[in-house]
């Protein structure tokens, strides 16, 4: 059978995908624990604790789904692979075309199901607050800050997700001090934890008339919105409510109010605010916010892959950097963890985030980069 050397190049690709699919799982325990779940779901007494009971069905029916959709991509590029020797024996171009099409928008498939078995984490299913800060370097890193708030704010709507502006303060001449955002979507904490920490800009600058390069910092932070099932105590001593009038420079995503809510929690230090229309409103956000902000520091110490950047958040400034993004005197964006890069700057700077994204959290996942473990 002749494949042409494209489509040779896809079958690749999707077997590799498949087999991170299957590392994912355990692939060689997977039918022994489906075989578990199926003794547990028999027992009598499971119902004794429903809630207990629903969390074993929805483990079982998710290791489920994973075996049947590792499966199912194995075998529809074997029947497209089946199809294509077939219209060559027969001479039918028609049958070889179409199954060559079916190949490639199976690749496409198969690396997004390979993504998405990566956001199995406690919370990554959750909504998340994203908190921008201008670094030293006035306006400059104001502007930077608007840029990369315009960048998440982009990729999050060509997700399809949902961004609420929580809070914004205005830099003196342009851009953000800060901002902060509530993103909500299926996954939205799972694929923007890997942006947690600070984002360099190399440019020339607009706002020097000598037109020198100049060299930006903003930190980013990453919270998961705590939902229902998620159990957060604040103790009311430890928290401190202030009430204060707003301002800010209005514009298309602002809201321009008159009432704010500062929250000061005293054992951690963190700060969270809110101007939104109502004052109960401000101080439920709010509220919210600094859970999600106490339950990412719990998780940070749970986790045996504690994220850095929470741990030692440091100053928006050199060594604390995960990202470079270079726009003089040549094009690129970098990772600094996983040394995916790009020269594609508009396309990162637009919101085309996934591929450094996926990068970040296959590494977090292995060890080891996407590249890396597809290379093994």
């Amino acid at each position: 059978m002749h494949v042409r050397a494209e489509i040779q190049n896809s079958v690749t690709k999707i077997e590799k995908s498949v087999e991170l699919l299957k590392q994912r799982l355990d692939w060689d325990t997977a039918p022994h624990r489906l075989e578990e779940f199926a003794a547990m779901i028999e027992d009598p007494t499971l119902w004794d604790d429903p809630e207990r009971a629903q969390q074993l069905m929805r483990d079982r029916q998710m290791l489920m789904d994973a075996v049947d959709m590792a499966k199912s991509i194995a075998q529809e590029m074997q029947d497209n692979i089946d199809m294509i020797e077939l219209g060559e024996m027969e001479d039918d171009q028609e049958v070889v075309t179409e199954a060559e099409q079916a190949i490639l928008a199976l690749e496409i498939k198969a690396a997004e199901k390979e993504l998405e078995a990566l956001l199995d984490g406690e919370a990554d299913g959750n909504d998340t607050f994203l908190e921008i800060n201008s670094g030293a370097g006035g306006t400059e890193s104001c502007d930077w800050a608007s840029m990369l708030a315009r960048m998440y704010v982009r990729w999050a709507e060509k997700k399809g997700y949902k961004v609420e502006l929580q809070s914004e303060s205005a830099g003196e001449e342009a851009g953000i001090k800060s901002a902060a955002y509530k993103i909500s979507g299926h996954n939205a904490y799972g694929w923007l934890k890997s942006e947690s920490g600070v984002h360099r800009l190399v440019r020339i600058s607009p706002f020097d008339s000598a037109a020198k390069r100049h060299t930006s910092f903003t930190s980013v932070k990453v919270y998961p919105v705590v939902d229902d099932n998620i159990e957060i105590e604040v103790n009311p001593s430890d928290i401190r409510i202030d009430t204060y009038r707003s301002s800010g420079a209005g514009g298309q995503h602002v809201n321009t109010t008159d009432s704010a809510v500062r929250i000061t929690h005293a054992p951690t230090g963190i700060v969270v605010t809110s101007s939104e229309k109502s004052q109960h409103q401000n101080r439920d956000i709010a509220m919210k916010a600094l859970k999600s902000r106490l339950y990412q520091i719990e998780l940070d110490k749970r986790s045996a892959m504690v994220n850095e950047v929470h741990e030692n958040a440091g100053d928006a400034g050199w060594g604390n950097q995960i990202r470079s993004y270079v726009l003089q005197p040549y094009q690129m964006v970098k990772d600094l963890r996983t040394n995916f890069e790009t020269s594609d700057t508009k396309g990162v700077l637009d919101g085309d985030l996934d591929g450094l994204m996926a990068a970040t959290l296959a590494q977090n996942v292995s060890g080891k980069s996407r590249a890396d473990a597809q290379g093994d």
